[in-house]
């Protein structure tokens, strides 16, 4: 039988999921889980099982989806995801199969991640610089996270993305070091405005849009921009001259990507989200305990695309605030 595909009403065909599957985390960093705030996490029972979160894959496949990226909260925390990720590789038509990582158990586990499959990986990374990890993260762990990531390099992960959240008076000043990086190795550099998410975010005092984010990365050199290709993400991609990697801009508030977004998320919840800067869902998990027939899936996944806004609206005159945090509907 053959299945509609995702095409939203804005002619946008949806091919990526993002599948988060925890909303557990081993680190607290100051952006996404700030120290004095409470924010309740989900109960075993009401996380999603890995069999349902592969069932509702393959109706996506199905639809046409493509791209599936692996998060969290930190996905590598939760309990058999080695062996979820070795199912996950072997779902025929899907072309596209990364993990995001914020890389502390990285280190003692690249094998089982290489023997699931896994090429891609993106990496959280706010800093070079010890101390400053923990005071972002809170916690001392930047020397494991190193050492995953030339562990990894070595190991032949290709390609290696780093996602930098850019903040004024946090790590601004580090912008230029992590961007030389890419003069060393060929890692992919993504630089990414701070977005005002959940009940506890930081003070909009921080943020750094994309002009300026350019501007203490200019001294480098030149910049080349990188023309699109079909799979690209939001990322506008540019690369200096006689660099080995690339450097990414991602830019949701200075100038919206929303009229090229091809994503659905799934949260850890088995909700079913159009867009991240909006609280619309659609719940998949109820249906699928209560026993619904793969039609029912499909019909829901219908449902989410059709209320897939034009663009979000965090920084509308009358914003929209997104109450759920980052961790809960995925990275």
């Amino acid at each position: 039988m053959k299945h509609p595909q995702l095409i939203d009403p804005f002619n946008r065909n949806l091919t990526y999921l993002r599948v988060s599957i925890t909303d557990r985390c081993n680190l607290r960093c100051m952006y996404c889980a700030p120290p004095r705030a409470m924010i309740p996490r989900l109960t075993h029972a009401q996380v999603l099982r890995y069999e349902e979160i592969l069932r509702i894959i393959r109706i996506g496949v199905q639809l046409g989806i493509t791209k599936i990226r692996v998060t969290g909260g930190e996905p590598l925390v939760r309990k058999g995801v080695y062996g979820f990720l070795a199912e996950l590789g072997k779902i025929a038509g899907l072309t596209d199969i990364s993990l995001t990582t914020n890389g502390v158990l990285l280190r003692d586990h690249l094998a089982e991640i290489r023997d699931a499959g896994i090429k891609r990986l993106n990496i959280s990374l706010d800093t070079l610089d010890p101390e400053r990890f923990k005071r972002i993260t809170g916690y001392d762990y930047f020397s494991r996270v190193w050492e995953g990531i030339e562990a990894a390099h070595d190991m032949g992960f290709s390609p290696i993305k780093f996602n930098t959240v850019a903040m004024r008076g946090v790590n601004d000043d580090e912008l230029m070091s992590i961007a030389r990086l890419s003069f060393t190795y060929p890692f992919h550099m993504r630089f990414i405005e701070y977005m005002p998410i959940g009940n506890h975010h930081l003070d909009k005092k921080v943020q750094l849009l994309a002009p300026e984010i350019l501007a203490r990365i200019q001294p480098l050199g030149d910049l080349v921009r990188i023309e699109r290709t079909r799979n690209d993400g939001p990322a506008e991609r540019y690369r200096f001259k006689g660099a080995r990697g690339e450097i990414g801009i991602i830019q949701p508030l200075s100038n919206h990507f929303c009229h090229r977004c091809n994503r659905l998320r799934l949260t850890a919840a088995g909700q079913l989200r159009p867009c991240l800067l909006s609280d619309r869902q659609e719940d998949l998990k109820g249906p699928i305990r209560k026993g619904c027939l793969d039609e029912e899936l499909v019909r829901i996944f219908l449902q989410a695309v059709r209320f897939k806004p034009m663009e979000h609206r965090v920084d509308a005159a009358q914003p929209e605030e997104v109450h759920d945090v980052m961790s809960t509907i995925g990275g």
